[in-house]
């Protein structure tokens, strides 16, 4: 299967699991490993919908998701990397800012994504090769620098040992900045930040699954990704920081990471 089939596949089941996500009422969360680590029942029941949707269209692929510990070797020549619902803190909370996100890698590339946020009717695409859009239409970074620029940030709220670094480097962003935004969906604020709304986006420590689709599109937009100190994103279980966005934007926000 091509990848631009592979998309069109990707679609058809986030929009089917969208239908699923938006039924929920009444959500109910449970602890992974601490109070701010949460799942619900639609994570799982979405992850098993995309997982049996996308499994039976290419029956050879394996999985790497955030739910139910199935993470399969990343080494495989085919693997769909699934956060079934980005945002789960939001979604519990009803903030309706959350987002379904796939990534197909192809013996160890990024080759599709998609990420759909149903609250608004947005659905973020890219091909390797053929860029990223917006429902259909071509999306690109924006070429301010920061000081023009809108930041969106996270927490890495999982590890409170980088806290201080990270609320440090928000001060950092804010005074260099126009403003930040901290609105509790890595895959989401990598969608901004490919769409021009955000100059960069930046997190201590974010999950595969959190950031493969959006650095696809990201990058498809005409951006970077990119580690805190600047180093290539690995395509692997570790948790490392990422930065993204318009080049230039993203250099300048890198100077300023060096003294935090």
């Amino acid at each position: 299967m091509n990848d631009k089939k592979v998309l069109a596949l990707l679609c058809e089941a986030e929009r089917e699991a969208a239908a699923l996500m938006m039924q929920a009422h009444d959500v109910l969360a449970e602890r992974k490993t601490d109070r701010r680590d949460v799942v619900t029942e639609y994570d799982r029941r979405v992850q098993e919908q995309l997982i049996g949707r996308l499994g039976a269209a290419v029956p050879q692929a394996r999985f790497f998701c955030e739910e139910n510990d199935r993470h399969d070797d990343l080494r495989a020549e085919e693997v769909f990397i699934i956060d079934p619902i980005d945002g789960t803190m939001n979604f519990v909370h009803g903030f309706h800012h959350s987002c379904i996100s796939t990534a197909y890698m192809r013996a160890g590339e990024l080759r599709a994504a998609a990420i759909c946020n149903p609250y608004v009717g947005e659905l973020f695409t890219a091909v390797k090769g053929e860029g990223a859009c917006l429902n259909g239409r071509p999306i690109h970074v924006s070429t301010a620098g920061l000081a023009e620029s809108v930041v969106c940030c996270g927490t890495a709220p999982y590890d409170a040992a980088l806290a201080d670094r990270g609320f440090a480097l928000m001060k950092k962003a804010f005074l260099a900045g126009l403003d930040i935004r901290r609105e509790g969906s890595a895959a989401l604020d990598l969608c901004s930040a490919a769409a021009g709304r955000a100059g960069v986006y930046f997190e201590l420590g974010l999950s595969l699954w959190d950031y493969a689709a959006g650095r696809l599109i990201v990058e498809e937009a005409g951006g970077v990704c990119c580690t805190i100190d600047g180093a290539a994103l690995p395509m692997d279980p570790t948790r490392p920081s990422v930065v993204a966005g318009g080049k230039r934007a993203v250099e300048e926000f890198l100077k300023l990471a060096r003294d935090v």
